[in-house]
């Protein structure tokens, strides 16, 4: 059996845990069962919680047995925010937003298949609206409220930070308790005895852990835990999992296969090696030799490329890889951009300069495209890229310092791309 700890220390995973020697013990005597919760806040995962899946498909190759929680009672409360009350989202909502949880995360773990017979560690897909939509309010105050110290409670940073400012509602100063009735109900339903998450939820995991012990006083399961992972940070400073476009989600309608893959591709030299120990499942050997080839040859880019290939396969699955290689080949003029379909190139436009432009297509100047589309600073530029043999309409040549586009270079009936010189892409979006 793996050893799960020190695979974790390795991959730089591991932040806060209550009793670290305690836990290696219980996991080598194993296997156990552990959790993880996923609060349905928006429609879709989105790159921060890949951390979290992945850690449980971690425990799960180990030999140990994962729940992924969906949260459809807390998403409907809503952890606290440092900043400002959350928006309530309606039952119907976030009903629908813990399906979409429930099939994102089934690409990260080995569910029983359909008609046969559940194995010791198969993962578990649980949602705690099962159990928090059936508490009244007496035994939610008289069964789990009783065991919190509001002294402690007002001493959580989050708590304290939002009343220096405008408040915080009841609603959100109680959700500790819902969240730290779910260790309860997991330990009980399934003799879960770990809890895993980020370390920005230490308190929440470790309130539900002490929960776990005042009801559950002789520990039935056996002793219980916690660990916590690191967050990541970027090394230039920005926040991670976030680009000028926005958050970078797992649903392909939110964020396309293509910008998926760009995140990783574009990832700082400085960054790439730590993301692939807490991304993939790579081998010790397999990353240390990415990072040998990063410090010889960093232009070759090899450890973002098999970053991003390794991580849009897991999300997106082999078929979207394929598109998004062939449409960053064919940007480049190495693959047939004809090939393309229109959602593909809607995406690779999207990380470009561009102009939306309008009227007779055999009235646009080339020259005013590449200056209205940013790839050149005006139309003189542009004649003199074009002069240079530097100039490209859908990667052919373009010779002549008056060409028009026609017809026959529209790409799936709206999109042109342009190219100055080797590296420099733009775009035309035919509005109309």
């Amino acid at each position: 059996m793996i050893d799960i700890i020190d695979e974790l220390q390795w991959r730089g995973l591991i932040a806060q845990t209550t009793d670290l020697d305690a836990l290696r013990k219980a996991l080598a005597d194993g296997p156990i069962t552990l959790y993880c919760g996923f609060d349905p806040t928006a429609g879709s995962l989105h790159v921060g919680h890949l951390t979290q899946a992945l850690t449980l498909a971690r425990f799960q190759q180990a030999g140990h047995r994962p729940i992924a929680l969906v949260g459809g009672g807390t998403g409907l409360i809503g952890d606290p925010k440092p900043s400002a009350e959350r928006q309530m989202n309606s039952v119907e909502t976030v009903r629908g937003w813990v399906d979409n949880l429930a099939g994102q995360l089934s690409a990260f773990l080995r569910f029983t298949p359909e008609g046969e017979q559940a194995g010791p560690t198969d993962a578990i897909l649980a949602n705690n609206g099962d159990w928090l939509g059936g508490i009244n309010a007496i035994e939610l105050l008289r069964d789990v409220g009783k065991h919190f110290s509001i002294n402690q409670m007002l001493a959580r940073e989050t708590v304290k930070s939002r009343l220096d400012g405008e408040g915080m509602s009841y609603t959100e100063f109680s959700y500790v308790l819902l969240q730290s009735y779910d260790y309860v109900e997991l330990y009980r339903r399934y003799g879960c005895t770990l809890q895993t998450g980020g370390s920005d939820q230490w308190g929440n995991i470790t309130a539900g852990l002490d929960l776990v012990r005042r009801m559950d006083g002789n520990e039935p399961h056996g002793q219980a835990h916690a660990l916590t992972t690191n967050l990541l940070t970027k090394a230039d400073g920005t926040k991670f999992g976030k680009t000028e476009t926005g958050t970078v989600w797992l649903d392909p309608e939110l964020t396309s296969p293509y910008a998926f893959y760009q995140f990783w591709f574009n990832a700082d030299d400085r960054d790439v090696i730590r993301y692939l120990k807490v991304f993939s499942f790579l081998s010790r050997e397999e990353i240390e030799d990415l990072e040998q080839q990063t410090q010889e040859r960093p232009q070759a880019r090899a450890a973002q490329r098999r970053l991003a290939e390794t991580l849009t396969t897991l999300v997106h699955g082999e078929a979207e890889t394929r598109k998004v290689k062939d449409a960053s080949l064919a940007l480049f003029g190495r693959a047939d951009l004809s090939d393309l379909d229109g959602r593909t190139l809607d995406a690779a436009l999207a990380e470009v300069p561009k102009a939306e432009v309008e009227g007779p297509v055999g009235e646009l100047l080339v020259t005013d495209l590449f200056a209205q589309s940013g790839l050149t600073p005006s139309k003189s530029a542009a004649r003199r890229a074009i002069q240079e043999g530097g100039a490209y309409v859908n990667n052919v040549k373009v010779t002549d310092v008056e060409a028009r586009l026609s017809a026959d270079d529209v790409l799936a009936d709206r999109f042109v791309v342009l190219r100055k010189g080797k590296r420099n892409i733009g775009g035309v979006v035919l509005k109309g």
